[in-house]
């Protein structure tokens, strides 16, 4: 509004912007409806009513405020211009490890027990020789799990190889998108690192 060019400063509209929306809070709180240019509210009831004579009962029924556009939005509605764009697929996330064998959460794994993953987007999927649960040590060659248990988009359980004593990083490569498959791998690599005593 004040790059447009207007004779008010920032507290002025501001003030006025509050006051409308307080206004509109006022109005609809007892129980009127608002009309502008930019929308127009009504109220709505949903729930069953058991009778004619049946009343309004909170644990059965709920008030619903509703939003319809005004001529400003259907206006600019009109206007707006389409262009079609690629689907944004969610990077693979690991969130929590979980030692099945201590019990303990982001701290150590027990070699040849089990282990879970919690994360996003983690299912294994590909046929790529990467694709994979990696056990990654602070030196040495990466060690790949080669027993997956319960493998989801949120959950990942594997059993622990017999890796020697050593802090490890955890990573997961997947071709998964929830649809086709990437052409190439991602990699997820937990943040925290894992012990092994």
């Amino acid at each position: 509004m004040l790059r447009r060019g207007t004779l008010l400063t920032r507290t002025d509209i501001m003030a006025v912007l509050n006051g409308f929306e307080e206004t509109v809070r006022d109005i609809t709180s007892d129980g009127g409806t608002v009309n502008t240019s930019l929308f127009n509210t009504s109220f709505s009831i949903s729930g069953v009513f058991d009778v004619a004579m049946d009343t309004f009962d909170g644990n059965r029924h709920k008030l619903n405020v509703n939003l319809s556009k005004g001529m400003v939005m259907r206006e600019a509605e009109s206007q707006v211009k389409i262009e079609k764009t690629g689907t944004v697929i969610p990077q693979p996330t690991i969130l929590e490890v979980k030692d099945s064998v201590s019990g303990k959460v982001n701290q150590q794994l027990t070699p040849g027990g089990v282990v879970e993953l919690m994360g996003v987007n983690i299912k294994i999927v590909g046929e790529n020789a990467d694709c994979g649960l990696w056990f990654v040590p602070a030196s040495g060659e990466a060690v790949k799990a080669q027993v997956i248990v319960q493998n989801k988009p949120s959950t990942l359980i594997a059993m622990i190889p017999n890796l020697s004593a050593e802090s490890y990083s955890l990573k997961v490569m997947t071709q998964y998108t929830g649809g086709k498959p990437l052409k190439e791998p991602r990699t997820c690599l937990f943040k925290k690192t894992l012990v092994i005593d």
